[in-house]
């Protein structure tokens, strides 16, 4: 920075503009903009000379992120008619008895939280709504994960819906959403014969076809274009290629528990990511024979109680707040972090121990809701 400065220093006689950014974590309040300088006189000669003279430096403008930036991942790969279209958020199945699944090695962004009897389900958050292929299996919504695919502006697809909490929870939203209990069998849902054939119960045959859903979603006259509020990065991320390892302790195996279900990790240092296991064997996707992989771990810890209403049911509590802890986990290395989602709209956000906003290295992420304590890391 300082080379190009003084590389610079014959062109000071310009005026400069400098910017400034953010890093602090938000709040609420708006930032009133300084008024504009008004002129009172024009520069003497002697003023004129001290400009010249002057050595104030410039500060650089901010980067440009390319207008190809997938919003989950921080990485130029969206196709042009993917730019600054709405993700898709699809609820995915995650019991023994439903895998192995297929579609997830597509997902740019993998949540895992615990539903009832403490077994898991995935919600796959595709941020290139031209590039989804078919995934199964599609599993039924509980209440808590719309909230989180809202937060991202997705489109949300499920095949069923818990007919109490959630049913209460996605009426009362502004969200578009897909349910295969709606639209059945035959244009955009399906079932999968082979599993059918091979002895799957009907529940876990449930396909999406996701190269669909362009015309799912202008038949439906459903909007793709991103709330301005949520135009950008869906995250904060280093710049472009300067992913690097955060200064915490090693993290080469992750366990993290749910109660009857739990996700194991082991890093590749060659490869610079996570690779999943379903417990103890690699989570597969069936289609493309690939194991998860992610840049990105992100383990928050939250209340996870029965629900009031129906102890079976569970009461996730998603918004986090100042003493809510977690764990950033990539490039080998942990660091603990605190989270937040300010409301049901709100996007997730990540904090350092300092409490600015987390910089996630670009790739792909894998975030997991679980009870205190059920994060164990090995170096």
């Amino acid at each position: 920075m300082k080379k190009r400065i003084f590389a610079l220093c014959s062109a000071l006689l310009l005026s400069l503009t400098v910017f400034t950014g953010c890093g602090s974590k938000p709040t609420e309040e708006s930032v009133a903009s300084e008024p504009e300088a008004t002129a009172t006189a024009a520069p003497t000669a002697e003023a004129e000379s001290s400009a010249a003279e002057s050595t104030a430096e410039p500060t650089e403008a901010p980067s440009t992120e390319p207008a190809n930036v997938n919003l989950l991942t921080g990485l130029p790969t969206l196709t042009d008619g993917a730019i600054g279209k709405r993700p898709v958020a699809v609820m995915v199945n995650n019991v023994d008895a439903a895998l192995p699944q297929y579609g997830i090695s597509a997902a740019d962004l993998i949540f895992e939280l615990p539903v009832e009897y403490d077994l898991t389900r995935l919600m796959a958050v595709y941020g290139d709504y031209t590039q989804i292929p078919e995934v199964c299996s599609i599993r039924s919504c509980r209440y808590y994960y719309p909230i989180l695919a809202v937060g991202f502006d997705a489109v949300y697809v499920h095949w069923g819906i818990n007919p109490t909490v959630a049913v209460d929870t996605i009426n009362s939203m502004e969200i578009d959403h897909f349910d295969g209990d709606s639209y059945g069998s035959g244009k955009y849902f399906g079932r999968d014969k082979d599993r059918l054939s091979a002895g799957y119960a009907l529940e876990h045959t449930g396909v999406f076809y996701g190269t669909k859903v362009p015309e799912m979603l202008e038949a439906n006259n459903v909007r793709t274009d991103l709330k301005e509020d949520k135009m950008g990065t869906a995250f904060k991320f280093v710049e472009m290629d300067k992913n690097a390892a955060p200064s915490g302790e090693d993290a080469k195996n992750i366990r993290v528990d749910f109660g009857a279900n739990y996700s194991t990790f082991s890093y590749d240092a060659d490869k610079h990511v996570y690779m999943k296991n379903y417990q103890n064997k690699p989570h597969m996707d069936s289609k493309t024979n690939e194991q998860l992989q992610f840049e990105n771990l992100i383990i928050l810890e939250t209340k996870i109680t029965p629900y009031p209403t129906d102890s079976v049911l569970k009461y996730v509590d998603w918004e986090g707040g100042e003493n809510a802890k977690g764990y950033y986990i990539s490039e080998g290395k942990m660091v603990p972090i605190t989270w937040s989602k300010a409301g049901m709209y709100d996007p997730l956000k990540f904090f350092d121990a300092n409490g600015n906003e987390l910089q996630l290295n670009r790739g792909k992420s894998y975030i997991a809701f679980t009870y205190a304590g059920n994060c164990k890391v090995e170096g």
